[in-house]
């Protein structure tokens, strides 16, 4: 099922006025779920705001809140974001990590008692879209063991970094620490579909790239293996004393996950100069100089296909969970 960009915009922030969202804070969050519908990562689009209505009927979200900033030490800044809306918290302490890299050449803000913010990938592309390097990262609850337990002790952690380019096709990483984001699972299992490559263990333990036995077991691969695992680790470490938030240990001893903490990064727009930029041009042209493998796909870039897909369906309407679609439109009525 297709729609276009501006009924899936509209229907979604008017779902959230009916809930004391002001009409401004509805369009730019709802923009937000409507956008990663766009780019085709509907796992964190439409898929997931049945359960952000949910968060904010739970007192979990709050409408109104704004994110403040408590400490300065010169390019870093910690703020409190007062359980806001994930999305809008997360824009808002982006685009002050840019303000603050003009200064010294970076950034940095580190937030704390925010909500989940969807996709890591949105806050990147802002900072890429404006000229910066970006970088962001973020906890979660504990919903990835470490290696060699079966007991989730982890966070997926996502982590999203982003190169600027002139003609706006910007180079982006956007990825969880699972094999498979939690959004992607829930996906597949709804759709029946199998994983391409195992993504977690099943409840006997043994590998899998069954979706609906990984969401039972809760045991998702870490990506890189035990690597991954310990990224993961560090990735909170870091989120938690950097924003004197929350760590995983701490939103694990909640009834949902709630008041995580984040950070992001900005570099200065003056770093991406015409030598810079040609220098990334250079690096993208011989990656795509490299020949495909057997299936016969072209080697795109992190977040070439993003670009594609927005075009796309711009053009033919966005795709939708026809059975999430009526979810929505009920809570209408």
């Amino acid at each position: 099922m297709r729609i276009s960009f501006e009924e899936l915009h509209l229907t979604l922030s008017k779902c959230l006025m009916l809930r004391d969202f002001s009409d401004p804070r509805a369009r730019q969050c709802a923009y937000v779920f409507a956008e990663n519908n766009l780019v085709g990562v509907e796992s964190h689009g439409l898929n997931r705001f049945p359960r952000f209505l949910e968060w904010i009927d739970r007192g979990w979200v709050v409408p109104g809140a704004a994110p403040e900033c408590i400490t300065s030490h010169g390019s870093m800044e910690q703020w409190d974001g007062h359980l806001g809306p994930g999305p809008l918290n997360a824009q808002q302490c982006m685009a002050r990590a840019m303000v603050l890299s003009e200064t010294s050449g970076m950034g940095c803000v580190a937030l704390r008692n925010t909500n989940h913010w969807m996709r890591a990938g949105t806050y990147a592309w802002q900072a890429a879209s404006a000229g910066y390097l970006g970088i962001c990262f973020t906890n979660t609850e504990p919903n990835l063991p470490p290696w060699g337990s079966a007991v989730p002790k982890l966070g997926n952690n996502p982590i999203a970094l982003s190169v600027p380019r002139e003609n706006g096709q910007h180079v982006l990483f956007d990825g969880a620490l699972s094999q498979f984001s939690y959004g992607a699972l829930e996906r597949a299992a709804r759709r029946r579909e199998t994983l391409p490559v195992p993504g977690g263990f099943s409840t006997s333990g043994r590998l899998t790239s069954d979706p609906t036995e990984i969401l039972q077991s809760q045991r998702a691969l870490p990506i890189g293996n035990w690597k991954g695992a310990g990224l993961s680790l560090f990735l909170d470490l870091f989120a938690t004393i950097l924003s004197s938030g929350q760590s995983t240990y701490d939103l694990g001893q909640q009834t949902s996950e709630y008041g995580v903490s984040q950070v992001f990064l900005a570099f200065s727009h003056a770093l991406i100069d015409a030598d810079a930029q040609r220098a990334i041009e250079r690096t993208l042209a011989d990656l795509h100089s490299a020949h495909a493998t057997a299936d016969g796909l072209p080697v795109t870039y992190p977040g070439e296909r993003l670009s594609q897909r927005r075009t796309e369906n711009l053009k033919h309407g966005v795709p939708i969970d026809p059975m999430i679609w009526r979810q929505v439109l009920n809570t209408l009525t």
